[in-house]
């Protein structure tokens, strides 16, 4: 992560307190702007570590490991998708 070297890092947050929005799949945390940081769960999987807040220029990083974020569902699980029957059309 050298990129991250040259980044303006406002603060470090540990991910226990942060806001988990299960969702959205997303951690939140207040921004002295008002709105909040936000870092979706698939990029801190990806060892990303930097959350931005959508509304001003400031950045945190967020401190956590691996092992302890939500894990993901199940491959097999098909989630809230439900299967249906395609009819034929007949005129």
């Amino acid at each position: 992560m050298s990129d991250d070297e040259n980044l303006s890092i406002y603060d470090e947050i540990e991910i226990e307190d942060m806001t988990f929005d299960e969702a959205l799949q997303m951690y939140h945390y207040p921004c002295p702007c008002g709105d909040r940081f936000q870092i979706q769960l698939d990029d801190l999987r990806d060892e990303e570590d930097i959350a931005v807040c959508p509304s001003c220029s400031l950045m945190i990083r967020v401190i956590f490991d691996l092992d302890d974020l939500p894990k993901p569902p199940p491959s097999g699980d098909s989630g809230s998708q439900i299967p249906i029957a395609a009819r034929e059309h007949r005129e």
